[in-house]
């Protein structure tokens, strides 16, 4: 199926000739080209329109999950027709392994997998071995290791009407593909039975799958909803898919095992050359241990440790990412590095920090030399995968900058389809900052607008909100401590004037499509350093360039290099923008734009804690209730610790403890 973009909207501005230029690049075989868009100007519409033109499976890569989600709901909405997927770290918590020598602790890998983000992850890997419309939305996620698209290829099942397979052979070669038989709990990744038919629950889909056999052969392939039991099609054709991405076939136990067991004789003998006894035993117990789960369960947690050996890779080479995905379903897939001044960097980061937290664990003989292996792309591997990138940033570096201008493929798109122009930028001192701020905010307030404000910490942000609120303000901040899934429905909150205004740090500096916000007020904006230089400034002000009465003010006792260069930069492109609007009789008005679905939809009064406690205290509860109530407690203690609140968190821990009792 080609690509097909819905959209009530036309290219205008200079959204045709960027377009256009953009098509002309890549089919001309350009490597590098770069969309220098300003905030507003709809970037993520012309690179759909890019995408329908060419016509191939793309990659969208952003900096992280709150603007990967946004983009991937404008995406989805733009392709209703075609497969358009979210890729990104699915952990609600993350703890990876580590060993710190100084105090002998060694740290063992703990993690709340989300499983939505899950099986939206499931969801983009299968679609690309399936189908060639695909685009996948990806955080830097896309360059970690998740496992052999061949292997992951092999394990796929496909059943039709009409084969022959007895109900017990086709239980087995469910377990395969590590679903698990759950005739009482129906969830993803499970399987039940009823009578000659089973049901099953895919990781990667909301509706289940009925297979009917009579006689030992398939009779009916039915799709289903899991809640209602309805029948929604009945299937010609059934392929499914694991329920994992690290997959291992016991055909090649034997091999396998052999090569990892050939290595740790090596390891053992080097650490018992080197007098290390301790690290040595503890090598070959862990490595056996391990071995042994796999060939009775067919997974062990922290598998991909030994990736290299299932994959047939060498030692040193690249890892299969989903960019290996990509390139098994066409090789000519488009690459879109969203916000490249942020994005590019945090790829070429990935590689040392992982390198070095392995180090340590092989070298006190908590893993084989192979973990290195199982290792993001170096940012070398990555751009010799992609094929051709495309930079999209209002703020490119320097680095995509000279990539681009070899070829002359930088294309300029200042103007917006609404005539909107920058925004006015004011400098206030800082004396009496808070003060000032609040009456700011008050005249935005009478017209039903929004304000933003940027702080450098986020206990500056917390400490403003409860100011704030305490002048009864309706605020609420913004920052890595809110949950993935819970920024969404923070911005939704904001945008329906649930709140009036939103604080925070870094997550309010770029990518955030907010038309009501009429002000960004940025604190401390004097204090130069990554998030007051030239580049963030100009990000951040652009938060506010979607209102027609959009203003900046910065709170400030000198006026810095970075802030004179980033109010030049605007002043010139207000300068563009004006001129454009007055050649072509354009009166300038707010964006319309209305409040998406959510990216996952939650019943968010089952997901409170409130509602949770509330629960924990029932004197009957059902099993799947206990688990889902002590994750969520068992997180909300966790970040009452890390916050020093004991008190709440010794709460939770009783709860949590009467709940296991049970």
């Amino acid at each position: 199926m080609d690509f097909k973009l819905v959209s009530s909207f036309k290219p205008t501005g200079d959204q045709p000739q960027a377009i256009e230029k953009l098509t002309d690049l890549i089919k001309s075989g350009s490597k590098h080209q770069t969309l220098l868009g300003v905030t507003g100007s709809g970037k993520t519409f012309t690179m759909g329109n890019v995408i329908a033109n060419l016509n191939r499976p793309t990659l969208v890569i952003s900096h992280n999950k709150t603007l990967a989600g946004q983009l991937y709901q404008e995406l989805r909405d733009f392709f209703p027709e075609n497969a358009v997927c979210y890729f990104v770290s699915y952990y609600d918590y993350y703890q990876p392994e580590a060993y710190i020598p100084q105090s002998d602790t060694y740290i063992e890998k703990e993690t709340e997998v989300n499983d939505e983000i899950d099986k939206l992850r499931l969801s983009a890997t299968a679609n690309l071995l399936s189908r060639k419309d695909v685009i996948v939305v990806a955080s830097v996620s896309c360059i970690y290791n998740i496992g052999s698209p061949v292997e992951f290829g092999k394990f796929m099942l496909e059943l039709k009407p009409g084969v022959k397979i007895d109900r017990q052979s086709l239980m087995l070669r469910l377990t395969d593909l590590q679903y698990s038989r759950n005739d009482y709990g129906f969830k993803r990744s499970t399987f039940r039975t009823r009578g000659d038919s089973i049901d099953l629950f895919p990781a990667y889909s909301d509706n289940g799958i009925r297979i009917e056999l009579k006689n030992n052969i398939i009779n009916k392939i039915s799709e289903f909803s899991p809640l209602t039991g309805d029948i929604i099609a009945e299937l010609g054709v059934a392929v499914i898919y694991p329920a994992k991405h690290f997959m291992t076939s016991p055909d090649n136990y034997d091999s396998v095992f052999a090569n990892i067991r050939k290595d740790l004789a090596i390891r053992i003998k080097k650490l018992k050359d080197e007098d290390r006894i301790l690290e040595a035993k503890r090598i070959e117990q862990r490595t056996n241990y391990d071995l042994q789960m796999i060939r009775e369960l067919g997974y062990v947690n922290g598998i991909e440790n030994y990736s290299r050996y299932f994959d047939g890779r060498k030692p040193g080479d690249p890892p299969y990412s989903l960019i290996n995905y990509f390139q098994q379903s066409d090789p000519n897939f488009l690459t879109i590095v969203d916000e490249s001044h942020i994005t590019i960097p945090q790829i070429r980061g990935m590689y040392n920090g992982d390198q070095a937290r392995k180090k340590m664990l092989i070298d006190y003989g908590f893993r084989l030399p192979s973990a290195l292996d199982n290792r993001p792309l170096r940012f070398d591997e990555f751009m010799q995968k992609v094929n051709q990138i495309t930079y999209v940033s209002a703020t490119p570096n320097d680095f995509e900058l000279s990539l681009s201008i070899e070829n002359n493929a930088v294309v300029e798109q200042l103007i917006r389809p609404t005539g909107l122009i920058d925004p006015k930028i004011i400098v206030k001192p800082t004396k009496g900052q808070i003060e000032d701020l609040i009456v700011e905010i008050l005249k935005r307030v009478k017209k039903n607008q929004r304000v933003l404000i940027t702080t450098l910490t986020k206990r500056m942000s917390e400490d403003l909100s409860n100011y704030l609120a305490e002048r009864d303000i309706k605020v609420s901040y913004l920052h890595s401590d809110v949950h993935t899934l819970d920024r969404q429905d923070v911005l939704d909150k904001f945008r329906e004037a649930k709140y009036d205004v939103l604080i925070g740090i870094n997550l309010l500096r770029e990518g955030l499509d907010i038309p009501e916000v009429s002000l960004v007020a940025i604190l401390d904006a004097d204090k130069e350093g990554f998030l007051r230089s030239k580049t963030a400034l100009i990000q951040t002000m652009g938060r506010a360039a979607r209102n027609v009465d959009s203003e900046v003010i910065m709170y400030a006792e000198v006026v810095t290099k970075s802030m004179e260069s980033a109010i030049s930069e605007v002043k010139r492109r207000r300068k563009i923008q004006l001129r454009y609007n007055v050649d072509h009789n354009i009166t300038p008005t707010t964006i319309q734009k209305e409040i998406r679905k959510r990216l996952v939809e939650r019943e968010i009064k089952d997901d409170s804690i409130d509602f949770m406690l509330e629960l924990s205290k029932k004197d009957v509860v059902l099993p799947d209730e206990i688990e889902k109530i002590i994750k969520k407690l068992t997180l909300e203690m966790r970040q009452a610790a890390k916050e020093l609140d004991f008190g709440t968190a010794m709460l939770l821990r009783d709860h949590i403890r009467n709940l296991k009792s049970r």
